[in-house]
């Protein structure tokens, strides 16, 4: 007769031989990205808009110089970060039709360059608005749980990483630059408000669709992007101080909405990706990163070019490792990874 020691080991080799055939979800089974341009995969290749960089040199140095639709020479930061959680390298884009839900399990992309929390700001290029991109992801939930099945689904959703990049559109492309717009309605701090109180709700909204890791990025220098450093001709391209202070500002009360999401939702992590920082670090500092020039973008003359701008015509640089901007508001994939690494190291972290 077996002794009752011996059962209790058979027995634990039987669940533990049990357990190891469950499906297994990683800490971070997939990265889940909202926003705009910083972070489109290629979705805008998919709408009739201008806002597009599916052409080169655009991803001239991505795979073989395949032009994938992402604002730059190369990979962008949610790609790097991707590789980061051990998911794939690039991440698809969920208008592509070559992608099917296999490898959408592990990453999405519902980012739509040129687009903001303002409706008003999507309508400018006629891309595609917050609100589409929140409706997009309902579906692919649905889709994922016939793929995965509902258990399996749910978890994955509830450890995916989500990652938002959006917000300085709303400022430089709608409240700066539409005459008849937002300025005739906010001034700018209210305008702020305005836009903190969209990205309450967006939050709270993802939240209630089963989000509980979010990476939300707040405002860049922008005053220092090399198309508002042109317009400073009176002042030799420096950047715009003005333009910069907005961001901060801004970046105060986003932080300060977020806290408060973070005490009042539960079992949520909310971290705040603070690209300001990471860019003014290395505006202020090029040689510690090897950059050469942070002032103009690699493709044509640097300051003027983007999307259908920056085009085959263009003479671009040979070296765009030692540019920080591949056009002239979008980084190159040098800086790109120079960002990814930056919050992987500062906030991303706590979901590793």
């Amino acid at each position: 007769m077996m002794t009752q020691s011996l059962l209790q080991w058979l027995l634990f080799i039987h669940i533990l031989l049990v357990y190891m055939t469950l499906p297994c979800v990683a800490k971070v089974p997939a990265v889940i990205i909202f926003g705009d341009s910083t972070v489109d995969t290629g979705n805008n290749n998919y709408i009739q808009t201008l806002a597009k960089s599916n052409f080169k040199p655009y991803g001239r140095d991505l795979q073989g110089g395949n032009s994938t639709g992402r604002f730059s020479n190369g990979r962008l930061a949610v790609d790097f970060i991707s590789e980061a959680f051990g998911l794939p390298k690039l991440v698809p884009a969920y208008l592509d039709p070559s992608y099917d839900m296999k490898e959408f399990s592990t990453g999405v992309c519902f980012a739509s360059a040129a687009t903001g929390y303002d409706n008003a700001t999507s309508d400018v290029f006629s891309v595609i608005p917050l609100w589409k991109e929140v409706d997009y992801f309902k579906e692919y939930q649905t889709k994922l749980k016939d793929f995965q099945g509902e258990t399996l689904a749910q978890e994955t959703l509830t450890q995916a990483l989500y990652i938002i990049s959006i917000g300085t559109n709303d400022f430089i492309e709608n409240y700066y630059t539409m005459p008849s717009g937002r300025s005739t309605e906010y001034n700018v701090p209210e305008y702020e408000d305005f836009i903190v109180g969209i990205a309450k709700q967006f939050l709270t909204s993802l939240y209630n669709l089963g989000a509980r890791k979010i990476n939300l990025t707040g405002l860049p220098p922008m005053g220092c992007l090399p198309l508002e450093r042109s317009k400073r001709l009176l002042s030799l391209g420096n950047c715009n101080d003005d333009y910069n202070k907005v961001a901060s500002d801004f970046n105060v009360k986003l932080k300060g909405m977020m806290d408060v999401l973070n005490r009042d939702l539960v079992n949520v992590t909310i971290v705040y990706g603070d690209i300001y920082g990471i860019l003014m670090d290395v505006i202020q500092n090029p040689d510690i990163y090897g950059f050469e020039d942070v002032a103009v973008g690699c493709c044509g003359t640097g300051v003027i070019e983007m999307s259908y701008l920056c085009n085959s015509r263009s003479l671009s640089c040979s070296d765009a490792d030692k540019y920080a901007f591949w056009d002239s508001i979008h980084p190159t994939e040098k800086l790109n990874k120079v960002i990814a690494d930056k919050m992987m190291n500062t906030t991303l972290h706590v979901f590793l």
